[in-house]
């Protein structure tokens, strides 16, 4: 039985979590904490209770911030969270803006990987969870199991996961994904509006107030594909899964054949940590191959991600991969389905690149499968920025 007195989850080795593994970095630059638990302060931050993201009331305080949808309000909303945190919380959640530190998202729980920066969305008060409640309302989509409900069910699958794991020190709790930003909220200058988890990774990274780039964009679950957590029935990514499935079960044989990838996938390539892993060469089946009905299957899989950000935004970025469709490919791994363990696929563009991988549960305990997911832009990743 879990323990049920109020306390603080000190970490574990990660060695402990049960079919993790990554490579091993020096103290302070990510990964299991050091010897003497420095990196953030996670091993002293870390909490272990439900913050029920999907009751919190979005306060009154947000009208001062208008209604109009865009940069502006983004802005306004970020100067009301600082305005409202204590120092201490606002040291972690206002930081200086690099690519080095925006690299440090990951899919794994907040105990195994310490060095996301930011604030415990457990660390604010309810108020201010409610403010940063619609500044991700307002820069992702608020349809049904996309983009900021998507969100909301990856937190509640961390508490179904803590309510059931005896892994204590891993962090399985809604109470700790991270929020900051990098670089200062402004009409000038470059900022990204980070947002990290277990599972769940939101970089959107402006310029001029502009949105320069909204990937890396990660999405996992587990359990899968769906279950029960706080109120509601949970299944995020089901979208993803299907509309990969039915993109696959369209082709032929012939094309089948064609868009079948040489080796076993077991997980994304281009995850956390791995921003050089896209390959310069494409490999699989030309889209140009494609009848328009199965173009149309593509781009709607293709949708289930871009669809993750503002509509507005989410239509350039839209416009852009369907005029790259002649030169953009399809291949995959496994079954047609799409949930087998070591079922896999990719969509692979000059600016491109999405992967849908399924792979054996690895923190309920629970027989059966998980996916990670990613969409990256190749051009965008990070805003386009390099430092």
């Amino acid at each position: 039985m879990r323990p049920t007195l109020p306390r603080l989850i000190a970490i574990t080795a990660l060695a402990a979590l049960p079919g993790l593994a990554m490579a091993q970095p020096k103290p302070g630059e990510g990964g299991p904490p050091a010897p003497d638990g420095t990196i953030n302060n996670t091993n002293e931050r870390l909490g272990d209770t439900s913050i029920l993201m999907g009751s919190v009331q979005i306060p009154a305080s947000v009208d001062a911030c208008g209604t109009d949808p865009g940069h502006a309000r983004l802005v306004c909303l970020a100067d009301l969270l600082k305005g409202s945190v204590s120092e201490e919380n606002l040291e972690n959640l206002q930081l200086d803006y690099s690519v080095g530190e925006a690299k440090n998202w990951s899919n794994l729980p907040a105990g195994a990987f310490p060095a996301r920066p930011g604030v415990f969305l457990g660390e604010f008060s309810v108020e201010e969870r409610g403010i940063v409640k619609a500044i991700l309302q307002e820069a992702a989509s608020q349809t049904d199991n996309e983009g900021y409900d998507e969100l909301e069910q990856t937190l509640n699958a961390d508490d179904y996961i803590g309510s059931i794991s005896t892994d204590y020190g891993v962090g399985y709790a809604s109470f700790n994904s991270k929020f900051a930003f990098l670089g200062t909220p402004a009409e000038t200058g470059t900022w990204q509006l980070y947002y990290g988890g277990h599972h769940l990774a939101l970089t959107h990274t402006y310029t001029n107030g502009v949105l320069a780039g909204a990937t890396p964009s990660f999405r996992g679950v587990e359990p899968f594909p769906r279950f029960n957590m706080n109120g509601r029935e949970n299944a995020p990514l089901m979208q993803e899964r299907e509309a990969f499935a039915a993109l696959l079960r369209s082709l032929s044989d012939e094309q089948a054949e064609a868009a079948t990838l040489e080796g076993t996938y077991r997980d994304i390539l281009a995850g956390p940590q791995a921003d050089d892993a896209i390959p310069e060469a494409q490999e699989g089946l030309s889209v140009a191959e494609l009848s328009a009905d199965q173009q149309a299957l593509l781009l709607a899989a293709v949708e289930t991600y871009v669809g993750d950000i503002s509509a507005a935004e989410a239509a350039r970025y839209m416009a852009r991969y369907t005029a790259e469709l002649p030169d953009t490919v399809l291949g995959f791994t496994g079954t047609t389905e799409v949930k087998d363990e070591d079922d896999y696929v990719r969509i692979h563009g000059p600016s491109l690149w999405l992967e849908f991988s399924v792979q054996s549960n690895k923190s309920t305990g629970e027989s059966g499968n998980h996916p990670h997911s990613v969409w990256r832009d190749i051009n965008d990743d990070y805003g386009g920025n390099s430092e």
